[in-house]
């Protein structure tokens, strides 16, 4: 099965809508072998646990808690658009896929903060 990054349009799929039309920042939320592309700016380390504990169970019907307001699950992004990255510690690695575009990012200039070994 091709990976979602392999599309022509360099286009990375998720699960719900970009929310309006306002100027936004995206980046991805790495966790394990699971990552959100996000959109909304850079979190510090503790919002970006807080991101991860609130968007790897499922509620149904559950209200998102007002501090996280600022961030959404986009379904769609350009990977060009991608302006920052985070990696949240998980019980598995990586996907091939997720190192890749971890690396690519890399090498635009774009820091990979990762939760683990640091504080921004």
């Amino acid at each position: 099965m091709p990976s979602t990054y392999d599309s022509p349009e360099n286009v990375v799929w998720l699960e719900s809508d970009i929310h309006s039309s306002e100027a936004a920042t995206i980046g991805i939320l790495v966790h394990g072998d699971n990552h959100f592309i996000t959109d909304g700016p850079l979190p510090d380390r503790e919002t970006a646990l807080a991101l991860v504990r609130h968007w790897s169970l499922i509620r149904i019907g559950a209200a998102t808690p007002p501090g996280l307001h600022q961030w959404r699950i986009v379904s769609r992004a350009f990977r060009e658009n991608l302006e920052w990255a985070v990696i949240v510690p998980g019980d598995t690695g990586m996907s091939p896929a997720v190192t890749e575009l971890l690396d690519e990012l890399s090498a635009r200039g774009i820091t990979i903060h990762d939760a683990r070994l640091e504080m921004w």
